[in-house]
């Protein structure tokens, strides 16, 4: 997945200005961002504040080392199966 060019504190920034009552197309325009982006930003990011932000970056982030090590740990254990299988 491709790396966004705003931080996660940017994000709610950009959310918050759009919430508070600028026009969502003015807000786009000005941070050079598409409607849908903002749209899925504002579902991501709506009601967080900067450290729930970042909180959740990190969860996300961790989220994802567990899910790739539980992946090796399942591939390693099929392999050995495989090997325990052909030598009986």
């Amino acid at each position: 997945m491709r790396k966004s060019r705003f931080t996660d504190e940017q994000i709610a920034a950009i959310v918050h200005e759009a919430e508070s009552g600028a026009r969502a197309t003015e807000v786009c325009r000005w941070h050079s961002v598409s409607k849908e982006t903002l749209r899925s930003w504002r579902a991501k990011y709506r009601g967080l504040d900067l450290h729930e932000a970042r909180r959740l970056k990190q969860l996300e982030e961790e989220s994802r080392r567990l899910k790739q090590l539980v992946a090796e740990l399942a591939l390693e254990n099929s392999l050995l199966k495989d090997v325990v299988g052909r030598k009986g």
